[in-house]
């Protein structure tokens, strides 16, 4: 129950709670001696009634330790869904009045009903109840009681002792049966998918995840694909909030597992172990623990497979873990020049695949293969054809590089530029980094005509 605070030294206030207690004492008495069998409720309640008024007779204020509801609290502050006083009272779309942080909550897992009269809700606008807010407001002056401050994290706040109990349970049962494992393994799936507080909650246990990778364990045998799946996805869940980024990256068994299942597992397994590589790749920390344990290679074999589901979560793993200048070497070493340049000559995932490329063309082995690929043509087309500045910035990027490195390549270059004006025109009219680069060039392509000119 929510708590009401310290009634300040007033003589004319202290004696109306005094009024107001001795009246609840002398109902919750009559209650307890005309029912037959004494309720330990009723005479807990009655006992801090007395002492209540213990101490606004001997201290002349009133401790924190009374409940609200021993001052007979109207019914309509309290919010239906937390029987508590209300803090930031709204209005949903029939009409009924819920505190904002738990009609959110019931939003957010899916409901779309008012939890009183189990009407559906024809939109879910939250409109703030201002009256319901001042009338709140006049009741707590006037029991000079502090106006309740907003709950913020309704997960945390309220319903994170249950979750725990539950949470235990769950990972408990990762030591059972496969049927058991499974079962636990599905309803983790889906409580940390809606529910930031199980998400949260992880953080709290530092054997959580360990529990919950036990199922995958080397030592394991014929893993059931399923029971894979829904355990790698609970730890793409787990990935997205902030305070277990680091907690799942530095467990011992939770990156080697991610990696393992790129390999192996149902497409949804290897795209979602994918995604929490690329979700845990956010701290500069995690892409050096990724990348040392072997991470780049199985997601270039997966960018290279094709599947539709996984290239935009492996692309996007790839590019983050490239951000770290030794990733970028384990890129190049791993073949990852020949893999993306042959996706984008097919027209797969062009725009995100170059921006991989143009980070790679600071490397000067990548920038020597992109030379004997013959990527130079390629890039020319995109940057012709594309109407995405961004490709066209990262194109003109690594021809820089490439044309810097090989002279030879400056050929292409300039039959490109004489049949169809295209650097001229991307000096002109691309963004501030491909004018730069495309000017670059076009100086180059000028000093080396002026050089043969004059020779």
């Amino acid at each position: 129950m929510a708590k009401f605070g310290v009634l300040e030294t007033d003589p004319s206030m202290a004696g109306k709670a005094t009024e107001e207690l001795k009246k609840e004492l002398q109902r919750l008495v009559s209650r307890i001696v005309d029912e037959d069998e004494n309720c330990v409720d009723t005479t807990d309640r009655a006992v801090r009634i007395l002492c209540a008024l213990r101490d606004l007779k001997f201290k002349g204020s009133l401790d924190l330790g009374v409940e609200m509801e021993n001052l007979a609290l109207p019914q309509e502050f309290r919010c239906p869904i937390s029987k508590q006083l209300m803090r930031d009272p709204v209005v949903v779309a029939n009409g009924q009045t819920y505190d904002r942080a738990f009609i959110e909550k019931w939003l957010t897992e899916g409901h779309r009903t008012c939890p009183l009269t189990q009407q559906v809700l024809s939109h879910t606008i939250l409109t703030p109840n201002n009256l319901v807010r001042e009338m709140i407001s006049e009741w707590c002056k006037e029991h000079r009681i502090e106006f309740p401050k907003v709950v913020k994290n309704v997960d945390e706040e309220v319903i994170t002792a249950a979750d725990r109990g539950y949470l235990n349970s769950l990972l408990g049962r990762m030591s059972s049966s496969v049927s058991d494992q499974k079962e636990a393994a599905k309803e983790l799936r889906l409580l940390t998918k809606r529910l930031p507080s199980f998400r949260a909650l992880f953080g709290e246990c530092a054997d959580a995840v360990p529990q919950l990778l036990s199922p995958l364990s080397p030592d394991a045998v014929d893993v059931d694909p399923d029971l894979q799946e829904d355990l790698i996805t609970t730890v793409l869940n787990l990935s997205i909030h902030d305070n277990n980024k680091k907690l799942v990256a530095e467990d011992p068994m939770a990156i080697p597992m991610l990696i393992e299942s790129l390999k192996s597992g149902t497409i949804e397994t290897r795209t979602n172990a994918a995604a929490a590589l690329f979700t845990l790749s956010a701290l500069d920390s995690n892409k050096h623990i990724i990348g040392k344990a072997g991470a780049m290679k199985p997601l270039l074999d997966l960018l290279e497979e094709g599947h539709q589901l996984a290239m935009k979560d492996v692309a996007s793993a790839i590019f983050n873990l490239c951000i770290v200048l030794e990733n970028k070497g384990r890129a190049v070493h791993d073949g990852a020049v020949m893999v993306i340049l042959k996706k984008i000559m097919d027209g797969i995932l062009v725009d995100e695949l170059l921006s991989i490329l143009a980070m790679l063309s600071s490397h000067q082995r990548a920038v020597e293969e992109m030379g004997n690929l013959e990527a130079v043509p390629c890039l020319l087309k995109i940057i012709r054809e594309s109407e995405c500045e961004r490709s066209k910035e990262n194109c003109i990027s690594i021809l820089y590089s490439v044309c810097f490195n090989d002279r030879a390549k400056l050929r292409a270059i300039r039959e490109e530029e004489n049949a169809y004006g295209t650097i001229s025109r991307l000096a002109q009219t691309g963004t501030s980094r491909a004018k730069r680069k495309a000017n670059g060039i076009l100086e180059r392509l000028n000093r080396i005509a002026s050089i043969t000119h004059t020779a």
